[in-house]
């Protein structure tokens, strides 16, 4: 597992990407990506093109980015979802609080 961040120029949005497998061990890293920069971005993109899996810990930690985020305002997309992971945010109908791509 490995979580990277990177914000875009102007400041307005953060990319965060988790590769292999998005569960508890990634919890600290995960909440570092967006808790510790000094100023909110408007818009967050978690990146899931290389996560081979997620569990309910890692439904967890993003239901935390978007309260995080602004809750009913805030603007978080899942892009780059495999079949498994999509079917586990369908599931948990995680595509009524996310923009799901």
């Amino acid at each position: 597992m490995a979580v990277a961040s990177e914000l875009s120029a102007d400041g307005e949005e953060l990319v965060i990407r988790v590769s292999g497998r998005f569960d508890f061990s990634a919890h600290q890293a995960f909440r570092d990506a967006y808790e510790l920069l000094p100023d909110r971005p408007r818009r967050y993109r978690v990146d899931m093109q290389d996560t081979q899996y997620l569990d309910s810990s890692a439904l967890g930690m993003l239901l935390l980015l978007r309260d995080h985020a602004g809750g009913d305002n805030a603007e978080v997309n899942l892009v780059n979802c495999n079949a498994d992971v999509r079917k586990i945010l369908t599931i948990s109908n995680f595509e009524q609080l996310f923009s799901v791509h």
